[in-house]
C-alpha cells in the first residue's frame, strides 16, 4: 500500500491533537514504483520503505508472510544499531545544554569519581568508536553462546557491562583508532545515566522521545504492537529482542512513521527548537579515517559525499529484524526502511535502501 501525506509537527504538546494522516490524491508514481521494487527486492516476511520528501511522506509495505492483524506501517520494528543515532543525539543535546562537555572520563562517572589515568576514555571517544574497546566485552561470547540465535544480549546485564569496562585496559591510546564497538556505546549509555542521575529509559524519553513527539518508539517489546522477526529462512520466528545491558547500543523499536519524524527533525532542526542545536551538531563531521580520509563520521551518522551534498545514514540489525535510516539535506529526503528478517551474508536490504536514498 502507499500513503502520502504532509509530515506531523514533531514538537506537539502532549494534549494536542496530532495531524491526521490524509492521503494525497496525486502521489509520486515514480517513487511509488521504486518503493514497490525495493520491497520486492528485500523479499522478507514484513517490509516497509518510508520516504519523506520535503515533508511529504510516501510509504510502501509488503512481505512474503500473510498480512499481520495491523497494517505493517503501524507496527514497531527493532532498529538495532541504528538506535545509536538516538544515543549520539542525546549526548549532543546534553552538551548543548551545558550539562556535559563530552570530555568527561567515563571511568570517573561509573566508578564513584575515582581518579583516572592520564589518557582516559571520554564520552566523545565512546560515541565516535575511538575508545579502544572491542566490539563486545571479552567474556560476552561465552555467556551469550547458549542464546546466540535468539537473545544473546539478554544474558549480559548492565552491571556486567560496567564491570567489564572498569576492568578493561585498552591496548591503544583512546582517540587514535576507529573500531566499531557496541560495547563502547553501551558504556556511554550507562555513563550518561550516571552523569545525570537518571535511568536510561527516563533519560532518553525525557530528553529525546518526548520533545520529538515519538510516542510510538520504545525500549521494550509490547505484545500486539511489534513486528515479528525471522531468521534467514523467512519462516522461523525469533523472540522479541532483549538488549540486556546494551540499551544505548540497540534496544529501540519504532514505527516507520516515528522514524521518519526523527529524520525530518534532522532535515529541519528548527521544527524542534529544544533540540535544534544538537540536531545541527550531529550533522558536523568529527572524524575522518581510511585511505585518503574517505570515511567521514559525525557523532551519530556515517556521512557520504553526493554531488549536491552529504548523505547521512546508519543501519542496524537484531537476530530477527533490520533497519536503515538515512537523510539528504540537499534533496530534502529522508528514508526509513525496516524488515522482519535478518540476513547474514549477501544481504540485499542495506544495499537496496542505501541506493534508493542515494538516487533520490
Amino acid at each position: 500500500m502507499t500513503t502520502t501525506y504532509r509530515a506531523p509537527w514533531p514538537g506537539l504538546p502532549p494534549d494536542a491533537e496530532p495531524p491526521a494522516h490524509r492521503p494525497e490524491p496525486h502521489a509520486d508514481e515514480r517513487l511509488h514504483e521504486r518503493l514497490g521494487d525495493a520491497v520486492a527486492a528485500v523479499d522478507a516476511p514484513d517490509t516497509v520503505f518510508a520516504v519523506s520528501r520535503h515533508g511529504r511522506r510516501t510509504v510502501r509495505t509488503g512481505g512474503t508472510a500473510p498480512p499481520p492483524p495491523y497494517p505493517r506501517e503501524t507496527l514497531r520494528y527493532e532498529i538495532g544499531s541504528a538506535g545509536k543515532t538516538f544515543t549520539g543525539l542525546l549526548l549532543a543535546r546534553l552538551m548543548d545544554e551545558g550539562l556535559l562537555t563530552g570530555g568527561e572520563p567515563a571511568r570517573a562517572l561509573l566508578d564513584g569519581g575515582r581518579p583516572t589515568g592520564p589518557e582516559p576514555v571520554t564520552l566523545v571517544h565512546l560515541i565516535t568508536h575511538t575508545s579502544g574497546l572491542p566490539r563486545l566485552p571479552p567474556d560476552f561470547y561465552a555467556r551469550a553462546l547458549p542464546a546466540r540465535r535468539t537473545n544473546p544480549y539478554a544474558r549480559y546485564p548492565g552491571a556486567r557491562v560496567v564491570d567489564a569496562f572498569l576492568r578493561h585496559r585498552p591496548r591503544r591510546r583512546p582517540g587514535t583508532r576507529w573500531r566499531y564497538s557496541n560495547f563502547g556505546v553501551a558504556v556511554l549509555g550507562h555513563a550518561l545515566a550516571a552523569a545525570t542521575g537518571t535511568p536510561w529509559p527516563d533519560l532518553i524519553t525525557g530528553e529525546l522521545l518526548g520533545p520529538l513527539g515519538l510516542g510510538d518508539t520504545a525500549l521494550r517489546a509490547e505484545r500486539g504492537r511489534d513486528a515479528t522477526g525471522h531468521t534467514r529462512d523467512g519462516r522461523t520466528a525469533v523472540p522479541a529482542f532483549d538488549a540486556g545491558g546494551f540499551p544505548a547500543a540497540g534496544a529501540l523499536r519504532a514505527t516507520p512513521h516515528d522514524l521518519l519524524t526523527f529524520l525530518e527533525a534532522h532535515l529541519d532542526p528548527g521544527r524542534c527548537p529544544p533540540l535544534a542545536g544538537a540536531l545541527h551538531a550531529v550533522r558536523t563531521p568529527v572524524l575522518r579515517r581510511g585511505l585518503g580520509h574517505r570515511h567521514v563520521h559525525t557523532a551519530a551518522w556515517f556521512r557520504h559525499p553526493m554531488d549536491g551534498g552529504p548523505l547521512y545514514f546508519h543501519s542496524g540489525a537484531t537476530p530477527g529484524q533490520q533497519a536503515f535510516l538515512g537523510f539528504r539535506p540537499d534533496t530534502g529526503t529522508a528514508l526509513a526502511a525496516v524488515c522482519g528478517r535478518r540476513y547474514r551474508a549477501h544481504d540485499p536490504f542495506v544495499t537496496t535502501a542505501y541506493n534508493l536514498l542515494a538516487e533520490e
